[in-house]
């Protein structure tokens, strides 16, 4: 593996961060402190993207540009490919150095675009086209624990009909459509649980509350109720066929791709604190020429927090470089998830105690971002469960087995 970012894709890392300096920065407070408002600056922006792209930006939020592992790149001669899902993940870095919230907003990009990417057959393919999906996987007794996932998927005729609650649903009310996560027998455990596109206007859907968060405020959070909701059958992900040798199966294959992208949401705002701190502070990046105990405790404290930050990038480039060569990366997903996650959480923090009082105004974005970086840990896999799934690749041990 280079660990050099691909000089093809140089451009386009380029467009995304004049898009988070001359967009999402300019309106990134006006959102923060508007919560729930929905942001009409990115509505051209995401149709300049769709007509420059063809419905599937590489620096968009990633989700519909990130395909089966192997990201649609052509290994067939034997040669390593940098393709798209290590694309998106340069763009959604500098998209992040301007605004998390804003990306998460953007139209038409949602995650639940790549569970559709991953395991939708072509006919889905065409018909969700373009389409703007969430996904929808927490449940109020099913947190972490995807397993216990205790929403129903009955089989009625041609139609699903599903029964339950969901939470935490990003961009759960301004996406076209919710990728939703239930099980067929609740007695067969994960080895039951699919994934529906049940779109919005469905008859027994309905967003029953929108919630108040600490960070990405540009960003709307749902609950959504089902009530004998009838889904058709033909918006099912994936084969309806139960086999509990292959577990979760095609949606879990959702993670090996999104975890890399939310390690790279974490990069990007983690970098953007550094990089400001050093500015306010009039220190220059890390010399590395003097030792942490002969410098300044400033300056050792910025070394410190870029090395851990260039560790958490390589990680991720490489987890999402694996996914391009089909490699197997679910333990590559989870390291980088759970080491740029809590990188961000310490780089923000300690960037806002460094800048002092200036850092703790609303007159600067170090607070903001220092509140958005704490999701990065959370979502998509807690920095705990990352830390689960890490353990049991490297002890080849079964979910059963370490708990």
């Amino acid at each position: 593996m280079n660990l050099e970012n691909p000089k093809k894709f140089q451009m386009l890392a380029d467009q995304a961060h004049q898009v988070a300096k001359n967009v999402y920065r300019p309106i990134s407070r006006k959102y923060d402190k508007a919560e729930h408002a929905d942001p009409v600056e990115l509505n051209m922006l995401a149709s300049l993207l769709d007509g420059m792209n063809d419905g599937a930006p590489s620096m968009s939020a990633g989700a519909s540009n990130t395909g089966e592992i192997g990201g649609g790149a052509d290994t067939s001669d034997g040669l390593t490919k940098n393709g798209s899902n290590l694309s998106t993940l340069m763009g959604i870095i500098e998209l992040c150095w301007g605004d998390v919230g804003l990306l998460l907003a953007m139209p038409r990009q949602g995650l639940g675009d790549a569970a559709i990417a991953a395991v939708a057959n072509e006919e889905q393919l065409a018909r969700f086209k373009g389409k703007w999906a969430a996904m929808a996987i927490t449940e109020p007794g099913a947190g972490s624990d995807s397993g216990a996932i205790r929403t129903t998927a009955i089989k009625d005729g041609d139609d699903y009909v599903l029964n339950g609650e969901k939470i935490y649903v990003t961009s759960g009310k301004r996406a076209d459509a919710v990728v939703v996560w239930a099980t067929l027998d609740k007695s067969l455990g994960k080895a039951a649980i699919k994934s529906f596109v049940v779109e919005h206007g469905t008859p027994g859907m309905e967003v029953t509350r929108l919630e108040h968060k600490l960070g990405i405020k540009a960003s709307d959070t749902a609950a959504i109720s089902f009530m004998n909701c009838r889904v058709p059958a033909k918006n099912l992900l994936g084969t309806e066929e139960v086999d509990p040798k292959k577990g979760f199966g095609g949606v879990m294959q959702t993670f090996d791709n999104t975890r890399p992208l939310v390690a790279g949401m974490a990069i990007g705002v983690a970098r953007a604190s550094l990089e400001r701190t050093r500015e306010l502070l009039g220190k220059n990046s890390g010399s590395y020429r003097d030792l942490p105990l002969q410098a300044s405790h400033v300056d050792a404290t910025l070394d410190h927090l870029e090395a851990e930050l260039e560790a958490a990038r390589l990680l991720t480039m490489k987890a999402a470089w694996m996914a391009d060569n089909r490699i197997p990366n679910s333990l590559e997903a989870s390291m980088a998830k759970a080491k740029a996650g809590r990188t961000a959480v310490e780089v923000t923090l300690k960037c806002v105690e460094l800048c002092g009082v200036t850092g703790y105004r609303e007159t600067e974005l170090l607070e903001k971002w220092s509140r958005d970086a704490k999701i990065l840990d959370i979502f998509e896999g807690t920095q705990q469960i990352q830390l689960l799934i890490v353990a049991r690749r490297l002890l080849n041990k079964s979910s059963k087995e370490l708990k």
